[in-house]
């Protein structure tokens, strides 16, 4: 089961989610998406919030006020996190999670620290996080079909611009012969006219 909430602060919403346990978080890792980015308090246990990007957006695009969104709903999914006052939470790509086989379940780390970024929250904001309770709704995802139904879409995508690419190159190579069968054309006709008016006299020597 995952928990889904709207994040109304930018028009049109965006959407946060996260596990109902550490079991659909390790289907979370697993079967996430190149478009997620995921949130957790820094060094204490916590819910796995994401953030679903869209198309061509970053990390670096996020809206401040989505991310204080998202960082209160994970230190609202805290146990520890959300009785302490000035936490850090960290947040990342999916991409850069990293799981390793010696690793409990819900268990995550990283492929680089250096992708991974820090916000501090100095304290629950209950407008906030009741905001986005309102928004709140169970489902039963699969996690593996969703991925798979995103990637199979990503391809055929990707199949239809190099194909529209290939024509266009193709196009541009039929434009480019015949403007050189054209020059060809023009500078063969230039030198027939040239021998035709051309009797090998100088002009000064009629008599």
């Amino acid at each position: 089961m995952v928990f889904h909430f709207q994040s109304t602060v930018v028009s049109p919403p965006v959407l946060l989610f996260m596990g109902a346990d550490k079991f659909e978080n390790e289907d979370l890792i697993k079967w996430g998406w190149p478009e997620d980015v995921w949130f957790h308090v820094d060094e204490l246990s916590s819910a796995h919030v994401y953030l679903r990007l869209g198309q061509g957006q970053t990390i670096d695009d996020i809206p401040s006020a989505v991310l204080e969104d998202a960082a209160q709903l994970v230190k609202a999914n805290s146990i520890t996190g959300n009785k302490m006052n000035d936490i850090s939470i960290v947040y990342t790509m999916w991409s850069n999670l990293k799981k390793t086989p010696g690793m409990e379940v819900g268990q995550v780390g990283f492929h680089k620290e250096s992708e991974v970024k820090k916000m501090k929250v100095a304290k629950r904001i209950n407008e906030i996080v009741n905001r986005l309770n309102k928004t709140k709704k169970e489902e039963h995802p699969d996690f593996r079909a969703e991925r798979e139904k995103r990637d199979k879409i990503e391809r055929e995508d990707k199949k239809k611009l190099l194909k529209e690419q290939k024509r266009k190159e193709e196009e541009e190579e039929k434009r480019r012969r015949e403007d050189a069968e054209l020059r060809s054309y023009n500078s063969l006709m230039s030198s027939e006219n040239m021998n035709k008016y051309d009797d090998g006299n100088d002009s000064d020597d009629f008599m």
